[in-house]
């Protein structure tokens, strides 16, 4: 189970304290697909990011009792000196696993070639992308969080991204936030939007849909 309860987060800028959301709820249950809705700059990546651990909330608090994976493609956390190679080997002795049996799956499924034992420093930001997805799929979770940059590269490698993650792991829980609501209905059973700092859970997805609908064409 994954809980938030009244999460809050403000950011400090120069011009004072700034409301990314406020006294958010939630709940995820094991092998719950739950899709958060909401336009640039809504705070779903803030969310995805706090639910993972990588930031706390301002106030608030976050229960999880299944193990969460990081956001998808999300290669922030590699160290630029070492290489591919060598953060594939230092993320899994972090998570307990032996990295060994994992090289050839992230060799072949990430496509980098040669730059797998290069710098993570030199590549691209597709690269990392691509190297953090793969990554995440030698490492089983409870839940996975995905980000809507979870579409990385082209349309045929997009496809095997959404093999391994929706149909290999088809029993897992999964939180997906994004704007685009037709990927929403495709891999949830249920939606909540991100509007003005507040989170609306709706009864059914396509109650979700209809007020996300109605608060873009409200701020457009």
């Amino acid at each position: 189970m994954i809980r938030l309860i009244d999460v809050s987060k403000y950011y400090s800028t120069r011009f004072g304290s700034t409301k990314v959301f406020d006294h958010v709820n939630l709940r995820v249950a094991p092998g719950e697909r739950v899709g958060i809705l909401g336009r640039n700059g809504a705070g779903k990546s803030t969310m995805i990011r706090l639910i993972s651990g990588a930031e706390r909330p301002t106030s608030g608090r976050i229960e999880r009792t299944m193990s969460v994976s990081w956001p998808l493609a999300f290669g922030g956390a590699f160290q630029g000196t070492l290489t591919g190679l060598d953060n594939l080997r230092f993320i899994c002795r972090i998570y307990g696993v032996d990295p060994e049996d994992k090289i050839g799956f992230v060799q072949e499924f990430s496509e980098l070639g040669l730059y797998l034992r290069e710098p993570v420093r030199s590549y691209s930001s597709g690269m990392r992308a691509r190297l953090a997805f793969a990554i995440s799929m030698v490492i089983e979770f409870d839940c996975f969080l995905i980000d809507e940059i979870v579409a990385v590269g082209d349309a045929r490698f997009h496809e095997k991204c959404n093999y391994e993650l929706f149909e290999k792991r088809g029993d897992r829980a999964m939180i997906i936030v994004s704007h685009d609501a037709s990927y929403i209905r495709e891999h949830c059973s249920r939606a909540a939007v991100l509007s003005a700092g507040e989170l609306h859970e709706k009864e059914s997805l396509d109650e979700a849909f209809d007020f996300y609908h109605r608060e873009t064409a409200l701020a457009a």
